[in-house]
């Protein structure tokens, strides 16, 4: 399935949730700038606010592999796809580059947002959570936003993507009270490939995007 663009798709996700959320105490979480665009509809649509999540995935050296992601709060969270003894192994044969490179990402969030970031965990708690994505192809992004989300008191966690690979999915059946994915792949490409309009906003434009989603309801 391909998609005009993420707005478009975003619309398609709308139709699916409106119906059951439009007067729940719902917030939409976006994972990336493209699962704002998507979330943007939704948020609009469900008369919500709209937060991002930034993260910075971390990769093992050579082998073009996701060992863990840092969040905007500076936690850490290891890949789920690696064993406990895969992660010992790792850790302990590049634990002054990861440590190094977990700093650097954490000062690359903090320069994009500045300090407290976009997500106001008082907005997340006690509500029904739509995570949103543009496009699930596992690694660690997803883990570390569920990692972010386990001490905040939610009522139920909605996940919303328009494509995702079915790893993805396996992972997030586990998690999510509730899943609306319009296309599973086996094979999942780069996330634009799924998109005929790839055009998405600085971060200047997606931040000020979260911060005039009131004017937006519909």
């Amino acid at each position: 399935m391909y998609f005009e663009s993420r707005e478009q798709a975003g619309q398609v996700l709308v139709g699916q949730v409106v119906e059951k959320y439009r007067y729940e105490n719902c917030a939409v979480l976006a994972m990336n700038d493209g699962g704002v665009m998507v979330g943007e509809q939704l948020a609009a649509a469900l008369h919500c606010v709209l937060m991002l999540l930034v993260s910075e995935e971390i990769e093992i050296p050579g082998e073009g592999l996701s060992f863990g992601a840092v969040s905007q709060g500076g936690d850490f969270t290891y890949n789920s796809e690696f064993s406990s003894g895969e992660v010992y192994e790792y850790t302990s044969e590049f634990h002054g580059y990861l440590n190094e490179q977990k700093r650097q990402a954490f000062q690359k969030i903090n320069r994009l947002l500045g300090d407290g970031g976009t997500v106001d965990t008082d907005l997340l708690r006690d509500r029904v959570i739509l995570l949103v994505s543009d496009g699930l192809s596992g690694g660690a992004s997803l883990d570390v936003v569920l990692d972010f989300l386990k001490p905040i008191r939610i009522e139920k966690l909605v996940v919303l993507a328009p494509v995702a690979d079915v790893s993805a999915v396996d992972r997030i059946h586990v998690q999510a009270d509730e899943v609306h994915i319009l296309d599973v792949k086996e094979n999942y490409f780069d996330t634009n490939h799924y998109y005929n309009n790839n055009s998405v906003p600085d971060r200047a434009d997606i931040i000020q995007k979260i911060s005039d989603i009131i004017t937006k309801w519909r």
